[in-house]
């Protein structure tokens, strides 16, 4: 019997020993990728993905999402309530940021035209950058970022 304990101990101490060696190029904070495919977009219709995309490349945010998700009102509502959305009063909500999972959730029944949509997604991109679920950090965030597209917007007018 003391030989198969005295074994498993070996083995777990080369596992744990193992677990400390890292390849040298591999690093926890490295800098997200930031093509225009580095994320997904669900549930769009093609031009919203284009345009959604070509304002988050303008934006040039600090970090990310992972998922950007299109739903209809109904499973917005639903996932708000699974994520436990608070929602400040007096506000509606458009959008929302599930930090943990770096997922943005968009009702397509209420988020309004394409400016609308750049400014909403500046805020939400605020809250990842701040890694926050303030609002008050997501609008200081997102301030730089709409100022980046308002740029574009006076340089290339449609």
């Amino acid at each position: 019997m003391k030989p198969r304990i005295w074994s498993v101990v070996l083995w777990l101490g080369v596992a744990v020993v193992g677990w400390g060696q890292v390849h040298e190029d591999a690093r926890l904070n490295r800098t997200i990728e930031t093509s225009a495919t580095a994320y997904t977009i669900q549930g769009a219709k093609t031009r919203q993905e284009e345009l959604l995309r070509n304002q988050i490349q303008t934006m040039q945010p600090d970090v990310l999402p992972r998922r950007i998700v299109f739903v209809p009102h109904w499973k917005y509502l639903y996932a708000a309530r699974m994520y436990r959305l608070h929602v400040p009063t007096g506000m509606a909500s458009r959008m929302f940021t599930h930090l943990e999972s770096r997922s943005v959730f968009i009702d397509t029944d209420r988020y309004g035209d394409d400016d609308s949509l750049g400014h909403w997604m500046a805020h939400e991109l605020g809250h990842l950058a701040m890694n926050s679920s303030s609002e008050e950090d997501a609008e200081k965030a997102a301030a730089k970022y709409r100022r980046r597209l308002k740029e574009v917007r006076k340089r290339d007018p449609q």
